[in-house]
């Protein structure tokens, strides 16, 4: 019997929750591919970024959160279930998140997506829901809760109470535009042209978006843009703060706004709880408190919170099975 399944096809990440086994698979959303042909997907396809001839391409099928290349995303989700599945006979159920705010063509083609796999009996949750449930909130509670969702292309955030949300927001920036924010930097300042790479590893390990929580220096290499040469420069972990913290204030300011928008009883359970962080950015340094420094209230970063949203996908599976009807947070996109 196959096992059913939690996926979150992410602009960065897809992981995929199995039933019973946990997170199945958790890799890199690209492919690469050469004369029309898939040569890899995942990791092994992320290993040729920034590294591939004019023959061979690695392609990140997902942006902003949406899908921007349909055929790209689904023989990507193909070979990550084929990973999984034993047979193509009988397949599993499914539940995939999607971008809280999305138009009608979005929300087709993540149908069409899933069910191109073969899969007959699916659903979607809207990625802060199954964000909270991964965190451990009890969506159906009449206690309101703000969940941001953190991620490569897209913060998405909503204000959940009773199953639903009750306010949603979604700021189409977020890991990918401060990457990109990086490497304008360090062009403009040093004349040094570099990959998007070598960009995230420098936001991952000497990156922050607010003074004095990083010291020491880092060395970037890259491409002298007056020579074509080789060359390394080492900067102060503390100029990464700048760029960074454009993208992080334009995230902060958004959940500002959903707060104005919040109805007030639920304004107030917020105001004891706090703002709950999930996803891979909301792992940076000084995302929380450049987030409490705007907003005036307290946000906590969840456990593994880049897994929250394909473990709270993966939980949603009850609610498609009947052993949870209450309230149903999924979105039928299948009989």
């Amino acid at each position: 019997m196959q096992s059913d399944l939690g996926i979150d096809i992410g602009t960065s990440n897809t992981r995929i929750f199995t039933a019973g086994k946990g997170i199945a698979v958790n890799e890199p959303s690209c492919i690469a591919v050469e004369n029309e042909q898939i040569r890899a997907a995942g990791q092994n396809a992320y290993e040729m970024l920034g590294r591939t001839s004019e023959k061979k391409q690695v392609i990140s099928p997902i942006k902003e959160g949406v899908i921007a290349d349909f055929t790209s995303a689904e023989d990507m989700l193909v070979i990550f279930l084929k990973r999984l599945l034993t047979s193509s006979i009988v397949m599993p159920k499914a539940v995939l998140c999607v971008p809280s705010e999305m138009t009608e063509v979005e929300k087709g083609a993540f149908a069409s997506l899933i069910l191109g796999t073969g899969i007959r009996r699916a659903g979607m949750i809207k990625e802060p829901v199954a964000a909270a449930m991964g965190a451990g909130i009890d969506i159906e509670s009449p206690h309101g809760a703000f969940v941001v969702s953190l991620g490569g292309g897209m913060a998405d955030m909503a204000v959940i109470s009773l199953g639903g949300t009750a306010v949603t927001g979604t700021v189409r920036c977020a890991g990918d535009a401060m990457d990109n924010e990086i490497i304008r930097y360090i062009k403009k300042t040093y004349n040094i042209l570099i990959g998007k790479r070598t960009a995230e590893q420098a936001k991952i390990n000497a990156g922050s978006v607010i003074s004095g929580t990083v010291s020491g220096t880092y060395t970037i290499k890259g491409k002298c843009m007056i020579t074509g040469m080789p060359v390394k420069v080492d900067i102060d972990a503390e100029e990464l703060v700048a760029p960074l913290s454009k993208t992080g204030i334009v995230i902060a300011e958004k959940i500002k706004d959903m707060l104005v928008n919040t109805p007030p009883e639920l304004i107030g359970d917020i105001h004891n709880d706090g703002i709950v962080l999930t996803g891979g950015l909301a792992g940076l340094r000084g995302m929380d408190k450049l987030i409490e420094n705007t907003v005036g209230l307290k946000a906590r970063i969840a456990e593994e919170p880049e897994l929250c949203a394909v473990k709270g996908s993966g939980m949603a599976l009850s609610y498609m099975s009947g052993r949870r009807s209450k309230i149903n947070p999924i979105i039928s996109i299948s009989n």
